[in-house]
């Protein structure tokens, strides 16, 4: 069932097929985290269904596992089912030949895949603004990504602990041959999680880098700054010197060379020579032209 509006419906349903209606009530809210209930005629199922637009949407689905039934409840109509239903109506496959407990989660679960891979294709895509121009909205981006993905873990966290319920303990509803293949769903949920850990991980390591790269730039101008200000000090202290008006027709020592022929351009020259030499010795001492750029993370492997 699309859609979740049609309360007749629903509880046309919930009559048929004995449903509980706390369960009809947690179908209707669609808040839950996913989980697992038996019940005396069915398992009632909760997990989580994941599509990318520019966040993530997680749509809950509702699940009912009974014998020789399979109940679904959705919030839309756009799914990742449609294989399912595709085997289903040619008969391909073991989907024809295995019971009700076969359907339906190992799609939900692989649904998770492709959604990753959008991530890690974003994450690299951030790296690189982060190379380019780390501006204040690629910031934004790494903590858009990483809130995206912490909801993606807790929506894939508690469907392990749902499959480890379902194939240790004893059930009506799921024989052994049906365990095989929900043993094969937990591998790809536990694969999933360790995705997301590393995806996760990587846009930490990206935040680091933003700040690296920004303090990195901002030292470069700081550094350039100072160099700037170290070279014009002794400039100043020359300039204050000559500007103290001293009166040279009173003593022979008030600033004599004011007298001098050339005693105007020997100052400046000197001033140009000393602002030269400062240069040269920042120069020779590394303290400027060196390049302090950190060298790029490496990129997690799928």
């Amino acid at each position: 069932m699309d859609g979740l509006g049609d309360i007749e419906r629903l509880q046309a349903l919930a009559t048929v097929f004995e449903l509980h209606p706390l369960e009809l009530e947690d179908v209707l809210n669609v808040g839950h985290r996913p989980k697992l209930e038996e019940n005396p005629n069915h398992l009632f199922l909760i997990t989580k269904m994941p599509s990318v637009v520019e966040h993530v949407h997680l749509e809950q689905v509702s699940i009912f596992i009974g014998r020789g039934f399979v109940l679904s409840f959705k919030e839309k109509s756009d799914d990742c089912l449609d294989p399912v239903r595709q085997r289903l109506r040619s008969g391909r496959g073991r989907i024809r030949k295995s019971g009700s407990d076969y359907l339906i989660l190992d799609a939900i679960v692989d649904s998770y895949f492709p959604v990753l891979e959008q991530y890690a294709e974003r994450l690299d895509r951030i790296e690189d603004e982060i190379v380019v121009n780390p501006s204040d909205e690629v910031l934004s981006h790494i903590h858009e990504a990483k809130k995206d993905l912490l909801a993606l873990r807790r929506s894939i966290w508690p469907l392990r602990d749902v499959l480890n319920v379902m194939i240790r303990d004893p059930s009506d509803f799921i024989s052994e041959a049906t365990r095989v293949y929900l043993r094969d769903v937990y591998d790809h949920v536990v694969q999933m999680i360790d995705l997301i850990e590393t995806y996760r991980e990587f846009g930490s390591s990206l935040t680091d880098y933003y700040l690296s790269i920004v303090s990195n730039r901002m030292n470069e101008v700081m550094k350039v700054l100072t160099v700037i200000a170290t070279i014009f000090i002794p400039l100043t202290f020359i300039a204050g010197i000559y500007g103290m008006n001293f009166d040279a027709a009173v003593s022979p020592w008030n600033m004599p060379e004011l007298r001098w022929y050339w005693g105007y351009p020997i100052t400046l020259g000197a001033m140009f020579l000393l602002g030269l030499g400062s240069f040269l010795y920042f120069r020779h001492k590394r303290w400027i032209g060196s390049s302090g750029r950190p060298a790029r993370h490496e990129k997690p492997r799928t």
